[in-house]
């Protein structure tokens, strides 16, 4: 739903029809949390609600993304490091763990 927003704003109803599977209860239950959540806005127009991305709403889950990128891209640097110093070692000079 957010890669459909994130290409335009969209009709609640356009949103339903490109998810099948879900009724329009599920969707508008959807669009309510992100809503909430602060990572979609709405705007009435005549009788539809266009819904749209709220890119403010984005800038709290990247501050707490960014760290933790950080930390796992420094961790799985060292694994990869670790493994092809493993990998090109002797193999008398391997131990199995």
């Amino acid at each position: 739903m957010l890669n459909l927003l994130a290409e335009h704003e969209r009709p609640a109803g356009d949103l339903v029809a490109a998810f099948p599977t879900l009724t329009q209860p599920a969707i508008s239950r959807h669009l309510r949390i992100l809503r909430e959540a602060g990572l979609v806005d709405v705007r009435p127009d005549a009788q539809r609600r266009i819904y749209a991305l709220k890119p403010q709403g984005f800038a709290e889950i990247e501050a707490w993304i960014e760290p933790q990128r950080r930390y796992w891209q420094r961790h799985l640097g060292a694994l990869e490091r670790y493994l092809a110093t493993r990998k090109s070692a002797p193999k008398e000079e391997q131990v199995d763990d």
